[in-house]
């Protein structure tokens, strides 16, 4: 199935004192480029996370933003220097004699003091949190595939429709090739006929190069590969799968064949016709760019 490389999914998992915040945006990438927004404390996941994504998509800029909240339980613990504080109070109460004052000194006036009380952060069980981490990730990712699939079913229905306009274009250019070479003889013939009764030309030679200048200018290869790299394009759409890189490079042929009819064309209905389907063409391109 074909899939859109934008898209957005959003997951929440809570159990066992954790909530866990994950949101997922897909962009435009020409390749897989994962981009990670999570606490720096659990930030080692980040290898999981990856591999994790990687299951799911195959190209295009990932974003995820993941919250890590403790529910219950506390993160940080207080230490407390026991030998460090009776150090203070110790030499407090020498320089409390030493200058005959009374030594007026609360427990709080210790806690105060640097390095008597610090706050350190508990271990977690990374992979206790892991768990969580995944179930809140594997339910934005499905949210965002979701999503992926259904515009990409928008946009292969946009681009077979478009397939089908540029096929009846592809046979006006067809039919309107043998009129318009055969108009272009007729001129260049009754110029020519002009010319040679002057006497002012070579008559074997203009016709030689007339010759060339008609074979020159059929674009009847073009066309016939025109259609066959529209049929390849049906056909990779209907594959499903990462294609978007290979319509995007057809894409470019398709543009460089009907560039060649416009050049080639000394008609102007057949220019027109082929503005029209550089039209449709570019319209495709744009849609062919979102595909994963």
């Amino acid at each position: 199935m074909i899939k859109s490389m934008t898209g957005f999914g959003r997951g929440v998992s809570e159990t066992d004192g954790y909530m866990i915040y994950c949101e997922i945006k897909g962009l435009n990438h020409r390749y897989l480029d994962i981009s990670i927004r999570i606490p720096r404390y659990y930030a080692l996941l980040e290898d999981k996370i990856k591999a994790a994504v990687r299951q799911f998509i195959n190209r295009g800029r990932v974003e995820i933003n993941i919250e890590v909240k403790k529910t219950s339980g506390l993160r940080h613990s207080v230490k407390l220097d026991k030998e460090l504080a009776i150090t203070y109070y110790n030499n407090l109460n020498d320089i409390a004699d030493i200058l005959s004052m009374p030594l007026e000194v609360r427990t709080i006036d210790l806690f105060r003091l640097p390095e008597v009380f610090s706050l350190e952060e508990q271990e977690e069980d990374m992979e206790k949190v892991w768990r969580f981490v995944e179930k809140a990730l594997l339910i934005a990712l499905e949210d965002k595939v979701a999503m992926r699939r259904n515009e990409g079913a928008y946009m292969v229905a946009d681009i077979k429709e478009r397939n089908l306009v540029n096929i009846a274009r592809i046979k006006q250019l067809e039919e309107r090739a043998p009129r318009a070479e055969t108009e272009y003889r007729n001129k260049l013939r009754q110029r020519m006929r002009e010319l040679f009764a002057a006497g002012a030309v070579d008559e074997q030679r203009l016709w030689q190069e007339a010759a060339i200048f008609a074979d020159k200018s059929n674009v009847t290869e073009e066309i016939v590969r025109l259609r066959s790299h529209i049929k390849y394009l049906d056909e990779l759409l209907e594959t499903g799968g990462t294609v978007g890189r290979k319509c995007d490079f057809l894409l470019q042929e398709m543009f460089r064949e009907i560039n060649t009819v416009a050049s080639k064309s000394n008609d102007l209905e057949m220019s027109q016709i082929a503005v029209d389907v550089k039209a449709e063409l570019e319209k495709i391109r744009e849609q062919v760019q979102n595909i994963e």
